[in-house]
């Protein structure tokens, strides 16, 4: 088992920052990939940031260049730092893990970013 703990949601205006962070613990050493996606109101969760182990990080086009992944690994933590925020980046934020035959999500964060 993997347990999430997510903080750092809360309430932006337009152009504002947030930094998100996720602290996973349990059974990390299964972990290879640890990121973010996200869910608005009436639409489908989608990949916003996922880095792995290794050195490969993936955004979604809509953040690149705004928002930025990183991971300490000795802190089995991986933040996101969200810069520019748009309204459009309004949404719950869920943390993910996943690895050889494992898969958890966070309970999710909710960001508003007001124009």
């Amino acid at each position: 088992q993997v347990q999430l703990v997510e903080s750092g949601g809360g309430l932006a205006q337009a152009g504002g920052s947030l930094r998100l962070s996720c602290a996973a613990s349990g059974r990390i050493f299964s972990i290879n990939t640890m990121g973010w996606y996200r869910q608005a109101p009436g639409k489908q969760r989608e990949l916003v940031a996922t880095a792995t182990s290794g050195t490969s990080i993936n955004y979604a086009d809509s953040v690149k260049g705004r928002f930025t992944i990183s991971r300490d690994n000795a802190k089995n933590t991986v933040y996101l730092q969200m810069n520019s925020l748009k309204p459009e980046d309004t949404a719950v934020y869920y943390c993910r893990v996943f690895g050889v035959r494992m898969d958890y999500w966070g309970k999710g964060t909710l960001v508003t970013v007001s124009s």
